[in-house]
């Protein structure tokens, strides 16, 4: 199975939240990184799964948390745009494939973080 990436955006998103959570109650922001975790286990499974959102993206939805993982799929990767709430401000993500690396012809790996490796 191909790896899951996060762009520096979605990291940032992903980290925020979890940190949210936690101050809310201990251990709930882990609970949010396992939720998001298992929804890139299934976007690693099942592709095409993912509603989709255009610009070629896609949506796969967390179970427990309100939100959702945007995500673009490569030849050799899945690159996570955004790790968005689902009801504030709808598709302010939509402009970061004009900042994707890849669109740009520059090195995919730059200005990304964390890689899931397949199980």
């Amino acid at each position: 199975m191909k790896p899951v990436r996060l762009s520096a955006d979605a990291d940032v998103e992903l980290a925020e939240t979890a940190g949210f959570y936690d101050e809310r109650q201990g251990g709930l922001g882990a609970a949010f990184v396992s939720e998001f975790v298992k929804a890139t286990q299934l976007i690693q499974r099942f592709p095409s799964l993912g509603r989709p959102m255009g610009n070629r993206m896609r949506r796969v939805l967390t179970n427990r948390f309100p939100y959702a993982v945007i995500y673009l799929e490569y030849r050799d990767e899945f690159l996570v745009v955004a790790v968005a709430h689902t009801s504030r401000r709808p598709g302010y993500w939509k402009n970061r494939m004009t900042h994707d690396p890849r669109a740009a012809n520059h090195d995919p790996r730059l200005g990304t973080q964390h890689f899931f490796a397949a199980n």
